[in-house]
């Protein structure tokens, strides 16, 4: 396999993220040029971009957060209010079908937990759409109930089958 490559996703990227995007999830879940703009400048973005021979090839939106959290699909990265970060929240992960498993994602994955427990986080936290809750169980997720109903209303905007997962972040 060519050389990959792992670093901060940048705003020239959104062109072949948006490609990426569309090849792993058709248009049910694309969110926009705009939004992932947004995210970008968040103070709080800590997504990552994974390069094939100097191609996007796949990408992990995530960023800092607290736990019990929800953004919503087309949110934007919200710093935490009145609270210092604890979870590193993972909002969305895509590899070119093409390239389906290979473990191109763990190459994202691994660097993003690393990072995350240097700051201080204690635990990640995604919600799991498409049928992929048994993929992250496989990477030390559990599924998670939410209590407050403005957290349960913004899981609802993935559908029916969402699902809110964490993990306690570890040394590996």
């Amino acid at each position: 396999m060519p050389p990959l490559e792992v670093r901060p996703l940048q705003p020239d990227d959104l062109p072949a993220l948006m490609a990426v995007q569309r090849a792993a999830y058709g248009d049910g879940f694309m969110e926009s040029t705009e939004v992932f703009a947004r995210r970008l400048a968040s103070p709080v973005n800590c997504s990552l971009a994974l390069l094939l021979d100097g191609a996007l090839c796949a990408y992990l939106a995530a960023y800092q957060s607290v736990q019990g959290k929800v953004t919503p699909l087309h949110g934007d990265f919200e710093p935490p209010l009145g609270t210092a970060p604890d979870t590193l929240y993972l909002h969305d992960m895509a590899v070119l079908p093409h390239l389906a498993g290979q473990g191109l994602p763990q190459r994202l994955l691994q660097p993003l937990w690393e990072q995350a427990m240097a700051q201080g986080l204690r635990q990640s936290a995604l919600v799991s759409v498409q049928g992929s809750e048994g993929y992250w169980q496989r990477h030390g997720y559990v599924a998670q109930p939410l209590h407050q109903p403005e957290q349960q209303q913004r899981l609802a905007s993935y559908g029916e089958g969402a699902v809110y997962m964490a993990r306690t972040l570890q040394a590996i």
